[in-house]
């Protein structure tokens, strides 16, 4: 006998939105989460256009305040306008606890059973179920999903091959109370970069990389005067009278899962895919993992899928990780590197200044070029029809924002992650295709 159909592990911002997605479609979820409580740190803390597409559609931000926007954004710390057509262009600065407070509201509202201070310890696939052990209790799910971050304890269990490459540069950073520094935007020094960010609230960011400095093996985060020291080496400032409310230190290593399914096993997230938090695209991908695979995992655990369907999160996503991870190892050899990287640097501030670039890496760094094989690009005008999470057929008669969405006569169907799979000038999608990611008709 089943507890449930669907385990989760990792109760962050990925694992949280699953839980929501899966509830929308009807599945049965358990999140489990090793901290007993919420995390009150910032962390990863932009959003991107096509994230806030994503809250959108779900409708997370009615009834409370959206975040103010900003169209600066940066490749490797190189300027870039980040305006695009679309109801949300832009970034938005959101500290992690804001999102997974909503996030939490969410999918608890829907039903999702969050279950704190449960540490994973064995995992067992005995290809009819799963069985997870937390302590003296275990999980038996028909399925798992592991969203417990980059050092993760399920792929660990798992023995997941995780190719790719170790850490060759380290920044260092903090939120820091009492401290007055200049704000400096990736403001590269003879001994290396730093970043300094004060918010509102008096609280400022600092980060720090020193050129040639060698990466330890960390078994936990540096003592905030480790991070001092280097501030003072690289920018000559003194901010050891300080009180540190948030460390962290991360690397460029960079891996990807060969596979994202693994049985009756799959990952989303920093699970799937490790790499340096640069832009704030880390925690992008991973959302958008989990709003991939939602909709088609829940249509598997009520025997809604068609074959194959579930499959298809690998084959879209794991492509787009790759490309994601490439740009980000771009962006740390052009932002870590010393004087060497410079010709190459004013080399691309100078092609930015050209609109396709410029827009190309706009999109991009948003989010919002994805496409899959086979698949459509997103239908950014049907966000208000996806409350339910459920697909949209469109015809010639549907009106989106107060226009007509398409030329008349003119069919869109469309998933429920918002990405089209049929359009058509005169034309209905036929069976086959309603079947093949909607499900056979009820009898």
């Amino acid at each position: 006998m089943l507890d449930t159909q669907v385990v989760v592990v990792g109760a962050g911002p990925v694992g949280l939105l699953l839980a929501g997605e899966l509830r929308l479609g009807g599945a049965e979820v358990v999140v489990l989460e090793r901290l007993g409580e919420p995390t009150t740190e910032s962390r990863a803390s932009t959003l991107h256009a096509r994230t806030m597409e994503i809250l959108d559609s779900r409708g997370l931000w009615e009834g409370g305040d959206s975040p103010a926007s900003d169209s600066r954004g940066h490749f490797a710390g190189i300027p870039v306008d980040l305006t695009l057509p679309g109801s949300r262009p832009g970034l938005w600065k959101v500290p992690q606890f804001d999102t997974e407070r909503l996030l939490a509201r969410w999918a608890a509202g829907l039903g999702a059973d969050v279950r704190r201070g449960q540490e994973v310890r064995a995992v067992t696939d005995t290809g009819a179920y799963v069985e997870v052990v937390t302590g003296d209790h275990a999980v038996r799910a028909a399925w798992l999903v592991a969203c417990d971050g980059e050092d993760s304890t399920v792929r660990r269990l798992l023995g997941a091959d995780f190719p790719g490459h170790d850490a060759r540069r380290e920044l260092l950073r903090a939120d820091v109370a009492g401290i007055a520094v200049p704000d400096r935007r990736f403001e590269r020094l003879p001994d290396g970069l730093a970043v300094a960010a004060r918010r509102a609230d008096g609280v400022t960011r600092v980060m720090v990389h020193e050129h040639g400095a060698p990466v330890p093996v960390r078994t936990g985060p540096p003592a905030y005067d480790e991070i001092a020291r280097a501030w003072k080496r690289v920018t000559g400032e003194d901010v050891s009278g300080g009180t540190p409310l948030w460390v962290n230190a991360f690397d460029d290593t960079a891996r990807q899962l060969a596979h994202y399914r693994h049985g009756r096993v799959l990952f989303a997230g920093d699970a799937a895919h490790r790499q340096p938090p640069i832009g704030g695209q880390a925690l992008n991908l991973g959302l958008h993992d989990a709003f991939n695979l939602g909709w088609k995992l829940a249509a598997e655990v009520t025997g809604r899928a068609h074959s194959g369907l579930l499959d298809t999160y690998h084959t879209e996503r794991h492509p787009v990780g790759a490309r994601t991870l490439s740009t980000i190892e771009a962006q740390a050899l052009l932002l870590f590197g010393g004087p060497e990287v410079e010709p190459v640097r004013a080399l691309l501030t100078e092609l930015i200044g050209h609109e396709p670039v410029r827009a190309h890496l706009a999109a991009m760094i948003g989010g919002l070029d994805v496409r899959y094989d086979g698949v459509g690009a997103r239908l950014p005008h049907s966000i208000e029809l996806q409350r339910t999470g459920r697909g949209l057929l469109l015809g010639p008669a549907d009106i989106l924002d107060g226009v007509p969405y398409a030329p008349a006569e003119h069919w869109t169907l469309v998933r429920p992650d918002g990405h089209t799979v049929w359009a058509d000038p005169s034309d209905p999608p036929p069976q086959e295709v309603l079947a093949r990611w909607f499900g056979p008709p009820p009898t």
